[in-house]
């Protein structure tokens, strides 16, 4: 047990416990928490300050509302219904078109209204929430996801995490939805991770349930090569989310849409250490390396470039 804790320590893997006690509870004033938590908070603050995010159609806060979610929904053949404080991609609803009186999911599956108003009244009671506080339920533009991840992504949209430390880049990966995560970019629920160089946007190795794999489980295309499109626009988002949000240890996942390109998703002020693995690389090692610089840059854009000098060759 020793021998296995020093070996991961000497290649600089980062554990749970030196994650909470040297980095989120040091780096992030627990005043901040609600502007992540929240998805509703964090939308609306991206807004305020420019950053690119799906478009919100509605807002249901009260099971008085459910009564309007019909009349809203007419006006929109896809759309996307989550939770504003889920987690782990839990209660998101994705409707990808129409068919006569149903509301169509990306499998094909046809939904009546009242399975939609139902769906919308659980996350009302906070069934699907941080905690079980009562929620809201937002509303917004369904994601068409770029064609560069069409050979290797199962009917959902893939997530790009990014792992900021202190305003700067240090870590990302790419979630691949797959058959067993039901089209969810979630790892927990089967789908892949691909990481990514900072310094290229450019793909490295796969992860999935914790096994290196070097192809899609479902296509069997390869991970590694696959070239991030807008790859300085997505550090510069991620490296941005620092002022937006005052968290010095923070993940930022984004997606690329085909039209819009590069949408801020969601924030996380506890991500989770399996970056690590999908790049094959310890975080400790890259976060002592900003730690090392004793004067920062005041700007994303600096803050990017220092990224990519920091971690070229690592």
């Amino acid at each position: 047990m020793i021998g296995t804790w020093l070996a991961l320590r000497s290649r600089g893997i980062l554990g749970l416990n030196a994650r909470n006690r040297a980095y989120v509870m040091r780096r992030n004033p627990r005043r901040r928490y609600p502007l992540v938590d929240d998805k509703l908070k964090t939308k609306r603050l991206a807004i305020e300050a420019g950053i690119s995010v799906p478009e919100l159609y509605g807002v249901m806060e009260t099971e008085h509302d459910l009564a309007s979610l019909g009349q809203l929904l007419s006006s929109y053949s896809e759309f996307v219904i989550k939770p504003a404080r889920g987690s782990g991609g839990s209660g998101v609803l994705v409707i990808d078109g129409r068919r006569k009186d149903l509301f169509v999911k990306p499998d094909g599956r046809g939904l009546p209204l009242s399975e939609i108003v139902y769906h919308a009244s659980n996350i009302l009671s906070g069934i699907y929430s941080l905690g079980g506080v009562t929620d809201n339920a937002m509303i917004e533009y369904r994601v068409r996801v770029d064609p560069i991840f069409n050979p290797v992504s199962y009917q959902g949209v893939p997530d790009i995490r990014l792992l900021v430390y202190r305003g700067v880049p240090t870590m990302g990966m790419v979630r691949l939805p797959t058959r067993q995560s039901d089209g969810k970019a979630n790892l927990h629920q089967g789908a892949v991770g691909v990481g990514i160089e900072i310094s290229s946007g450019m793909t490295t190795k796969g992860v999935w349930h914790n096994r290196t794999v070097a192809e899609h489980p479902d296509f069997g295309v390869p991970l590694a090569g696959l070239q991030i499109p807008t790859w300085p626009r997505l550090l510069e988002l991620g490296a941005r989310c620092f002022e937006l949000t005052g968290l010095g240890y923070l993940g930022v996942d984004i997606v690329l849409d085909r039209t819009h390109g590069p949408l801020l998703l969601e924030l996380n002020a506890r991500p989770g250490l399996g970056i690590q693995i999908a790049n094959h690389r310890g975080l400790k090692t890259r976060l002592d390396a900003i730690d090392r610089v004793p004067n920062l840059p005041s700007t994303p854009a600096d803050r990017v470039q220092l990224a990519v000098e920091l971690f070229r060759n690592s």
